[in-house]
Order: C-alpha cells, then structure tokens, then sequence
C-alpha cells in the first residue's frame, strides 16, 4: 500500500489533473455563490463531464466542485444573510451582521482561511486513516459487509430529520428501486412490468439529477429571488492577529467537521452548526456571537469544510456515502468502473491514493483561486434567476442524454424531478432514498453469499464462525436508537 502511494502521489502531479481541479473549484464558488444555488446541484448538474475523461481527472474535477462549493455558500450567506448553502446557515448568523458593519471583506477572508484550514487538516487526517481501515475491511467477508452496510443505512435513517419513520419509508423505497431489474443472483427478471428498458435496472444518473437538481430549481422559481442589492465589498482585509485569536476555535471546530465527516448521514450542516455552538458555549464573550463576531465565521466554516475529507473514508472503504454529495462521487466511481468497497485498494490503489493526494493539492488551488476571485464572486448575488433557471434545466436535460443518449433516461429524469418535488414539499428527505438505492444490491449480493455460506443455519453460521457480523447486527438498532435520540434532542435544542 505504501507503494501504490507514492505511485498515486506521482499519478496526481499531473498537469490535466491540477487544470480540471481549478476548474471544479471555480465552478464550485460560482454556482455556491449563487443564492439558492447548491454544490448539490452542481454536482448533479455536472457529474456528467466527469464520465469522459480518466478517473484520476475526472474525479479530482468533482472534488474541486465540492470544495469550492461549500466555500462559495459563504458568500451570499454574508454579504445578503441568504445562505448559498445549507452549510453556511451558521456563517450567516455572524457574516452578514459584520456586512453590516462595514466589514464584509473581513468575514469573507476569514471564511476562506478557515474553510482552507479546515480541509487541509481533515484530508491529511483522511490519508493516515484510510491506511489502517483500508487493510481492515480487506479482511472483510461477505458477512461482515452486509452487517456494515445494513448499520450505515440505519445510521443514515436515524440521522436525516427528526421523523425516522419518514427515513424508513424512503429508504425502503430506495431499496426496493434497486431491485427493479435482473436479480444478481438468479438472473431472474423483477418489478420490469414488462419494459425492456428496466431489464438492467433504473440508471443512476437520471436519477440523482432528477432528485437533487430539478427539486432546488423548483423552489429557486417558487421563491422568485429577485431585487437584491449589490453588497459591495467594505472594510480592510482580515489581520494576521485576528486570525491567531480564532486559531483555536478554528482547531476545535475542525475536529470537530472530522469526528462528523466520519459518521455517515451527517454531513456539513450538523457540523457547522455544532462547531458555531461549541465556539459560543467556549468564548469569554458568548454575548457577542449572532452580533459580528469573527470567531463565529472561523468556527462554521472550518467545521462544515473539515467535513470534507472524512466523508471520503467510509466511501472509500465500504462504498457507503456520508452525504448527498458524496452519493453522488460513488456514482461518478461507479461510471468510471471504480466500485468502491474492500477490493478498490486491492485493484486501483494507486488511482485511490492519487485521488487522495489530489484532495491536498486542491486545497492550495482553492486558497490562491478563493483570494484572487471573492471579489467577482461578490457580485454574484445580484443575478437574475430568469437567466439562471433555463441554463441549469438545460445542462440537466443535455447531460442526462450524453450519458447513454437514451432518450428514456429524459423520461426517467422527469418522473424522478416530479418526485423529488412533492417529496421535498411533503417534507421527505430523498438522502435515504438515494442511499437505500445505491447499497441495496451491494446488501442483497453479500447477503445472498452469506446465506450459501451459511449452508441454510444462518443462526448457527453467525454464533460460531462470524462473532463480529453477530455483533454489529445486534448492535445495529440500539446505535440507530442513540443517535436518533440524540440528533432530536439537539434539533429541539437549536
């Protein structure tokens, strides 16, 4: 493994690689830098560019786009009080009352200090782990990995809104989309209703744009966003002296974003929010948070982009996603014919670690193009949704047909747009569906091995030979239990 490192880390120096990340992390702030428009949608709507070109190219192209757009939430999350993303609702709280103030350039500088430091730290942390867990889950049986796979999608369930019984509804849903198709193991046809074109299953693509980028295009139109203000760029840039006084809040809340970036489901949100009240209940000064104070933009903004790396383990390892975002990468690995889970480092090693090291490298293309571009990305507020909303459902349409240029991938699109609607205006969160979606044949498969492993006595088969499956299926409801309980408490906290 240590080898196939240093062969990454010579893979990722390459010259296409470090183009095609700048690229992602400029179109990354732009599209965060819109208000109403997320990094989820960017991925979505861009996730198609990366099937044509190599896997050490196009995967570091959307890590760019996912770093640079959790930073780019921050800039109309200051200078307008509108979150560009569901991350930088903390950085609001703080950002826009130093707007203010007069000192926009200030908060926006220490924004982009801050989420730089945050993610650099987080992905060094993110490379000394995935050795020792890498080599774990390669011992790893098909037991073992339905167990895990079965916890991840019950941690998700209990981790994505305070109504688990919703999560359950739509991951039992994802669950059984992902059986529509030929079944894996007896090669027989399920749920097709006669239609040639589900013999293969339904395509993963026209389904993440169509639940995650048609749904926010909805609701930028419903709240007709028009008529904002030029918050043009006040104040001297942000001293060195100040950034050392928020170091150490800015170290605590990146431990912070890496403790959460490893929990699958919980993502930037939770841990801005945790690291912007963790900053609060520490400071000799609580009163001036929520009123312009710089600490509370260094906590949220290295806390939600200390997320970043992390995510990338459970992904790496397991295949499992930590969020939206990072569903929609396995997706991208899967197109590339890089099937994430225990054998990924056994035949593409050194595509991993390069992938990884890119992810370091990102970050120094993120703090040059971040500090040359803020003021450009600045002025981004002030446009028009009409212009916006026709180019975004044309990518999604254009890109949903290069894939495969099957026209019945534009109806799956539509239907799964529709569906995404009303599930987000009934209040339904499509993360564990999309995530039922996209684990349940790797579950179904390693629980059809380990039945015929288990030569009909699953019972017996788990008590004497696989203790730690045994184990992790017990313990199973009892984590999902705590970390509902303790998600509810907080969510009635804030």
């Amino acid at each position: 493994m240590i080898d196939q490192f240093f062969e990454g880390f010579a893979m990722a120096m390459r010259f296409d690689t470090m183009a095609m990340m700048s690229i992602g992390l400029f179109a990354g702030m732009l599209v965060g830098a819109l208000p109403g428009f997320t990094t989820l949608m960017a991925m979505a709507i861009l996730l198609p560019i990366s099937f044509f070109l190599e896997p050490i190219v196009g995967i570091p192209f959307l890590l760019g786009i996912y770093k640079g757009g959790i930073f780019g939430g921050s800039v109309p999350a200051i200078l307008i009080s509108m979150p560009g993303t569901g991350a930088a609702v903390a950085t609001s709280r703080d950002g826009y009352k130093l707007t203010q103030k007069g000192k926009s350039r200030k908060a926006l500088d220490m924004a982009l200090f801050s989420s730089v430091f945050g993610d650099t730290s987080s992905d060094f942390f993110t490379i000394l782990m995935i050795f020792p867990i890498a080599y774990m889950v390669m011992q790893f049986g098909p037991p073992e990995l339905f167990a895990v796979l079965l916890m991840s999608l019950v941690i998700i369930a209990a981790t994505s809104g305070a109504n688990p019984l919703k999560a359950l509804i739509m991951m039992m849903l994802g669950l059984w989309l992902s059986f529509i198709g030929t079944d894996p193991l007896g090669g027989v046809e399920r749920f097709t209703f006669g239609l040639f074109d589900l013999k293969s299953g339904i395509p993963l693509l026209p389904m993440l744009i169509g639940v995650f980028a048609l749904p926010e295009v909805a609701s930028v139109v419903i709240r007709n966003e028009q008529g904002r203000k030029l918050a043009a760029l006040m104040g001297e840039r942000l001293q060195f002296s100040e950034f050392r006084r928020c170091f150490k809040t800015i170290c605590r809340s990146t431990v912070i974003g890496t403790g959460i970036g490893i929990v699958p489901g919980l993502g930037q949100v939770v841990a801005a929010m945790m690291g912007y009240s963790a900053a609060k209940n520490a400071s000799d000064h609580p009163e001036t948070f929520g009123e312009g104070e710089i600490e509370g933009v260094a906590a949220a903004e290295a806390a939600n982009n200390a997320v970043n790396g992390p995510t990338m383990v459970p992904l790496l390892t397991l295949g499992i996603p930590g969020d939206n975002v990072t569903a929609i990468l396995l997706g991208a690995f899967v197109a590339q014919g890089l099937r994430p889970g225990p054998q990924l480092f056994e035949e593409q090693g050194a595509t991993v670690f390069a992938i990884l090291v890119a992810m370091v490298i990102a970050n120094l293309l993120f703090l040059v193009i971040g500090y040359l571009s803020v003021p450009m990305f600045s002025r981004l507020v002030t446009i028009k949704t009409s212009i916006l909303i026709p180019m975004v459902i044309m990518f999604s349409f254009a890109g949903t047909y290069v894939y495969r240029s099957d026209p019945t991938d534009l109806l799956i699109l539509v239907a799964f747009g529709i569906f995404g609607i009303i599930a987000k205006s009934a209040r339904f969160d499509v993360m564990p569906m999309v995530m039922g979606f996209i684990l349940g044949p790797s579950m179904e498969y390693a629980f059809g091995q380990t039945v015929a492993m288990s030569g009909g006595n699953a019972l017996g088969f788990f008590l004497t030979e696989r203790i730690g499956a045994l184990t992790l299926l017990i313990a199973t409801p009892i984590m999902g239990y705590l970390l509902w309980k303790r998600l509810y408490s907080n969510l009635k906290a804030a």
